[in-house]
């Protein structure tokens, strides 16, 4: 229903190509060039400049671009809340999700989803990623959601939202002094971390590796099961702390925690679906469904 016109530029726009729009949009190149063409006739400007074996935006072609992702991104709202409207959601879907989505990310999509299915009856289990999977092989769940690093080859992983480790202590900690921190700096620092089998750490230790560190060669005061006793801990110890940034948000605006920049590190990761390696159907393709629109309408 939206102008193909409109697809075929934002393609274009995004590959830097009209060969690989044209595959991506299952037709030949003089077609795109064609509605190109015709958008710039409508204007009365020019949209695309060809620099080398690329092409990018003119001023116009930007704004343009601006409001085609917009208008896109309406119409797959529209088209999804339409098809929503067929489908009689009911039943049962037994839901993991490991803790810090849990706690910080999840409740507000599935309160939306639940108001929009309201015969749906959800349960969740909140545990680390490593109880979740586990849950999952024993067919005590129907999907999991999860963060870290793919660890089971008897499961399937999808990505969905990018999220980023960070350090951080508590507004009283002397340590908050340091603003940047080396490599050398680690191992003089004591640190509160998340318990074995959670994501966090797992992202933390394969960070780590990449340069010759172990979780070993550091002072690790405490793990502990969730984030919320590491901030508790923190009030009482002066020690820094490796946490979602998901997390903290609230006690970063605050004041009551400060970040400190650790960019020595890779701490960005992924939270991912998880589940069996039969395809989801029924309502947790549906769930899956929701979600993903859901984070792009944010």
């Amino acid at each position: 229903m939206t102008d193909f016109r409109l697809k075929a530029f934002y393609t274009v726009a995004q590959e830097q190509s009209f060969t690989k729009a044209s595959k991506i949009l299952f037709v030949t190149q003089p077609a795109i060039s064609k509605h190109i063409q015709q958008l710039e006739m409508h204007f009365e400007t020019q949209l695309l400049d060809r620099l080398g074996g690329r092409v990018v935006l003119t001023s116009a072609g930007q704004i343009l671009y601006d409001h085609c992702e917009r208008i896109l991104e309406a119409y797959r709202r529209m088209s999804y809340e339409m098809q929503s409207l067929q489908d009689d959601l009911q039943g049962d879907l037994r839901l993991g999700a490991s803790t810090t989505l849990a706690q910080y990310v999840l409740p507000p999509i599935l309160a939306a989803f639940t108001e929009q299915f309201p015969s749906v009856k959800l349960s969740m289990l909140s545990g680390n990623s490593e109880e979740i999977e586990t849950a999952l092989l024993n067919h005590r769940l129907d999907l999991g959601l999860v963060e870290g690093v793919v660890r089971n080859p008897l499961l399937k992983y999808h990505t969905w939202m990018e999220d980023t480790l960070v350090a951080v202590v508590h507004s009283r900690s002397h340590w908050r002094q340091m603003g940047r921190l080396r490599l050398e700096d680690l191992p003089n620092i004591p640190l509160v971390l998340r318990e074995r089998g959670s994501g966090t750490l797992d992202v933390f230790e394969a960070a780590l590796k990449k340069v010759q560190l172990n979780l070993s060669d550091l002072p690790v005061r405490m793990h502990l099961g969730s984030t919320e006793s590491i901030k508790l801990f923190m009030e009482h110890s002066d020690v820094m702390a490796i946490v979602s940034i998901q997390t903290v948000q609230r006690e970063l605006r605050s004041g009551q925690l400060v970040q400190l920049d650790l960019d020595a590190l890779n701490l960005s990761r992924h939270f991912a679906f998880v589940h069996l390696l039969s395809e989801p159907v029924g309502l947790s393709a549906q769930l899956i469904r929701f979600v993903e629109h859901y984070n792009k309408w944010l």
